[in-house]
């Protein structure tokens, strides 16, 4: 089945910078109705990968797909069934909201009076109903973030890219949001690439995630296989001789790296309980000064995966990948 998003070796510089530094990967492979987070440090290449799936970059080499589509050579395919919702503010402010969404429909490809009819129901479908003969800079933050969403909609996308959708938007504005996106992926059969800094809006929505630093995957996750791990998460901070530590904990299947002054970051797989972690504490006759443990999150993933990477500072990117990808810690 044709994936919804593929790299291949994908290079892209921008002036003499290479920002994207040769990834590969295969995302939303398994049909329609998946989302896929993309995360990453600031300066990590989102915004030049998002850039370059919507053919406003040109690779340097390598490919980028969407829908089976070259995102550069077929871009104006591409854009036919993509919606893009920006990050920053792209409204016009003295325009109509509806007025605003029937001229993105037309430009999308629909027939006038269809893009209107569309704009109707689009904007009574994000809330907006009410407000759509208002100038859009009459809008609060919640509104404007709403009509961004509606815009991108419109056409009845198959892929929605949505950057930060839940910016500045008070708890009500972003549940809302979220509810909007869980509905277009699981009713509406929609695929979406989410790029967030909130790690919890795309562990509560996304199927996959793709975590990018310095131009590079250094993680790629199925969700829905990390919550099946049941992983537990442990910090414990010890005194006396810890050398043989270690490899007490991998006799039990449990994995463990050590921070330096008997710090260490444990990872306890399902059938490894913290009684267990405890027995091998007393038998290698260590104090614990402090211990905090929980289940694995997208937030351990992400801080796993980057961590790795600041830890190996100077390597080179591929050991630093594979470390951050196949590793547990």
């Amino acid at each position: 089945m044709t994936p919804v998003i593929e790299l291949d070796n994908l290079r892209v510089k921008l002036g003499r910078r290479e920002i994207l530094k040769g990834i590969s990967c295969r995302l939303g492979a398994s049909g329609s109705g998946k989302a896929i987070g993309l995360l990453g440090p600031n300066g990590a290449g989102k915004s030049t990968l998002i850039l370059t799936l919507l053919g406003f970059h040109k690779a340097s080499a390598g490919s980028a797909r969407i829908l089976g589509l070259d995102c550069h050579r077929q871009s104006r395919d591409v854009k036919s069934r993509v919606g893009y919702m920006p990050e920053n503010e792209a409204l016009i402010a003295d325009m109509s909201a509806v007025r605003l969404l029937r001229i993105m429909g037309e430009l999308s490809g629909l027939p006038s009076r269809v893009a209107l009819e569309k704009a109707h129901e689009v904007l009574f479908h994000v809330g907006l109903g009410e407000a759509r003969y208002r100038p859009l800079g009459t809008y609060s933050l919640g509104m404007k973030q709403m009509a961004k969403l509606a815009q991108a909609i419109i056409h009845g996308p198959e892929l929605v890219i949505l950057d930060e959708p839940t910016n500045g938007l008070d708890p009500a504005a972003r549940a809302r949001m979220l509810k909007l996106v869980l509905e277009m992926k699981n009713d509406h059969g929609m695929n979406v690439v989410l790029c967030s800094h909130l790690l919890r809006d795309v562990e509560e929505v996304c199927d996959e995630v793709v975590i990018l630093k310095d131009g590079a995957i250094v993680h790629h996750a199925n969700l829905e296989e990390e919550r099946r791990a049941n992983r537990r998460f442990v910090e414990l901070e010890v005194s006396g001789d810890d050398r043989n530590f270690a490899a007490a904990l991998s006799e039990h299947g449990a994995e463990g790296v050590n921070e330096g002054a008997g710090k260490w970051r444990i990872v306890l797989p399902p059938e490894i309980e913290i009684d267990t972690l405890w027995r091998i504490i007393g038998r290698e006759s260590l104090d614990v000064q402090r211990l905090t443990h929980r289940r694995d999150s997208l937030e351990e993933i992400f801080l796993k995966a980057v961590g790795h990477i600041q830890r190996t500072a100077g390597d080179s990117a591929a050991p630093a990948q594979e470390v951050a990808t196949n590793g547990r810690l």
